[in-house]
């Protein structure tokens, strides 16, 4: 029998009057029931980390680092506990719930290292002006205040780890509220945090239903919001909250150019292998997969049945099993809608090369070509392990190709030129630029996010923790320069 699995409530355990199940999309099995907090323990969240929030942010680098390693080492010993339990949660396969958690280990490390170098104060004589003789400013970053910290199902450890490390770092108390479809992964991080000596109320993780988010999202004591989720719901918490700090990722619709020097049987291989690795891997459900494969006119016919191959490869099945590249998606409901938009754009015109089935919550790994402008397919992001093909003749077109989208989160540009991929960067309307690979490439400590509806701010530690502060300077007079 699953014991109910207790929130956290400023550091330490609490229950609430109802709960909720969490299922397992692939079989359907209980993975574990989560309490939920009443209104009143949300309430006396907020209040405990407002009320330490200078505590917190004068408390000793040492401290915070000290937390932060502690919760990076706790991961590692624990990997295939949590692996499972992610894998559970999401469907995610097992080797790629083992690398979320590797992630997250490295993001609580980078966390501990920048928390010690973190604000040591930036100097600027002055009296380059003869207004400013014997005057120097120190400009350090203060804490903005609590971090309403939401984090999506797709990644429910590591997108966690991006919003909790960042904030102990800088000092800055946050709450944390996970995904309802995988909330037990966040509430790990509570169980190692609760092994640390940060004060009490510096951080919380509450299971609160989306239908109660407004006024958590609108209280005045939480002036920093980051969220991680799709782009209505992020713009929509941002119009309700014009006066507050908000950094907000959201939604992608992946593009990996082949550039006609991107030519050789290897090249197209390896380019072939990547794209189909990473249009499937998470079933599709990551904001940085491919989407689109935009390939010029001199490689399309050799590289598209290499697509299709390497896509018909991935092996679909139990996610617990490690064999399995692709799993089920997070729910049927989610499944059913990926394949009405596939159906949509065959009944538009679009070329089925393979996939197209839905089992359950299961949808197989598909490719389309020809998609017609227009359809939800070619407008939106799929979040789904579904690609599309297309013909470019050239640079600019392929590159007109990648900006043809209200998003702009990553791209990736196969090729080998040094001087194609400067070109890149400055014409591609987009976050992140991946030479030699997939738009899906992202490191932890890189800054991370997207231009256009694809969010406004940046994750990555040390970003995130800019993010989380601001500047205040400290002008000192009558000093000897």
């Amino acid at each position: 029998m699953t014991s109910t699995h207790a929130f956290w409530l400023a550091g330490r355990q609490a229950t609430g009057e109802t709960s909720f199940d969490v299922t397992n999309s692939w079989d359907g099995r209980l993975v574990g029931t989560v309490s939920v907090p009443t209104p009143e323990q949300v309430e006396e969240a907020v209040a405990a980390a407002h009320a330490v929030r200078d505590e917190f942010a004068a408390t000793p680098a040492h401290i915070r680092a000290a937390a932060l390693d502690h919760v990076s080492r706790r991961l590692a010993e624990r990997t295939e506990e949590i692996a499972a339990l992610i894998s559970a949660e999401n469907g995610k396969p097992i080797k790629w719930a083992r690398g979320e958690v590797g992630r997250a280990v490295s993001v609580f490390r980078f966390a501990a290292e920048e928390a010690r170098r973190f604000n040591g104060g930036e100097a600027q004589r002055l009296d380059t002006d003869a207004g400013g003789t014997g005057r120097l400013a120190l400009t350090r970053r203060i804490p903005r205040g609590t971090v309403l910290g939401i984090a999506p199902f797709n990644f429910p450890l590591n997108l966690s780890a991006h919003k909790v490390a960042p904030a102990i770092a800088v000092g800055a108390p946050i709450i944390l509220k996970p995904a309802p479809a995988t909330p037990i992964s966040s509430l790990i991080l509570g169980e190692l945090l609760a092994e640390t000596d940060l004060p009490a109320g510096s951080w919380s993780v509450l299971t609160v239903p989306n239908d109660r988010m407004p006024a958590l999202v609108q209280d005045e004591r939480l002036p920093v919001i980051s969220f991680t989720g799709s782009g209505p719901v992020g713009y929509a918490i941002m119009d309700s909250v014009p006066r507050k700090h908000c950094t907000l990722e959201l939604g992608g619709n992946g593009a990996a150019v082949v550039l006609g020097d991107w030519n050789s049987e290897q090249d197209l291989d390896w380019a072939a292998s990547r794209i189909a690795t990473f249009s499937n891997y998470q079933g599709g459900q990551s904001c940085i997969s491919v989407q689109r494969v935009i390939a010029d006119t001199s490689v399309y016919d050799r590289l598209l049945p290499k697509i299709v191959a390497a896509v018909e490869a991935q092996v679909t099945g139990d996610p617990s099993d490690a064999a399995t590249d692709v799993g089920p998606l997070v729910s049927e409901d989610a499944a059913r809608r990926v394949e009405s938009w596939v159906d949509e754009a065959v009944a538009a015109g679009a070329a089925l090369l393979t996939g197209g089935v839905r089992e359950g919550a299961t949808y197989a790994p598909t490719v389309l070509t020809d998609l017609p402008a227009g359809t939800t397919l070619a407008c939106e992001e799929v979040f789904g392990p579904v690609l599309t093909v297309s013909r470019v003749d050239g640079e600019a077109e392929a590159f007109a190709a990648v900006n043809d989208s209200v998003y702009g989160l990553q791209a990736g540009v196969f090729t080998h030129d040094v001087r194609t991929a400067f070109r890149a960067h400055r014409a591609l309307e987009v976050g992140g630029v991946i030479i030699g690979d997939v738009p899906s490439y992202r490191a932890d400590q890189m800054p991370y996010g997207g231009a256009k509806q694809s969010g406004t701010g940046r994750e990555g530690v040390a970003y995130a923790m800019d993010d989380y502060t601001y500047e205040r300077v400290l002008v000192l007079t009558g000093l000897a320069l």
